[in-house]
């Protein structure tokens, strides 16, 4: 029995260091840069940039014609609270909202259901838009969160801010670069201010 047990042990510890040097090579395979895997990660990374790239030029051709804000309350829009500012730094700016978009249960990259303005000296200018749809409305029919040109939408509990339901959005700075990323809901470039 004990010639047993001692075979056992031996087996186990010989079974061990080879474990411990497979998991030593291995780690060493992962840890070291290749051409392919440098490769990889720069397709990858343009990759990305491109899919943002893509969402921002359809808004920015889709929103063009609403660059003057009469443009948009003539097709709809309407103003929806005042400046949105953010909780400790940047703002989103003035909502100008059409509620048949924000209630039609649709995602269309062409027909944002918000456009967002910033004061300026010579009045309003155009600087992003916002997609929202009720949470309610669209899982009705669907069975997880938007995604639109590959960007997903954030979901926003109510109560909320805004007075709102409970909902989808995603923001894109189609018309002011934001430092933080063209779908980041606040704007440092942005402000609240009149300019």
């Amino acid at each position: 029995m004990r010639t047993h047990i001692q075979t056992l042990v031996c087996n186990f510890s010989v079974s061990t260091q080879r474990l411990t040097l497979i998991s030593l090579a291995a780690a060493a395979l992962l840890a070291a840069p290749s051409a392919t895997a440098s490769q990889d990660s720069e397709h990858a990374h343009a990759e990305t940039q491109a899919a943002p790239a893509k969402l921002v030029q359809i808004v920015r051709d889709a929103t063009k014609q609403f660059v003057n804000v009469n443009a948009a309350t003539a097709a709809g829009y309407q103003p929806f609270l005042g400046c949105v500012s953010g909780p400790d730094h940047g703002a989103m700016g003035y909502h100008y909202v059409n509620s048949a978009l924000v209630g039609d249960g649709i995602l269309d990259a062409s027909r944002p259901e918000a456009l967002i303005y910033e004061a300026s000296g010579g009045g309003l200018q155009l600087v992003g838009v916002e997609f929202v749809v009720i949470a309610d409305t669209w899982l009705a029919n669907h069975t997880g969160p938007p995604v639109l040109e590959g960007q997903s939408f954030q979901f926003v509990g109510s109560p909320n801010r805004y007075g709102l339901p409970a909902h989808f959005e995603l923001h894109v700075w189609a018309w002011r670069d934001n430092p933080n990323g063209a779908f980041v809901d606040w704007n440092n470039k942005v402000s609240c201010e009149s300019k």
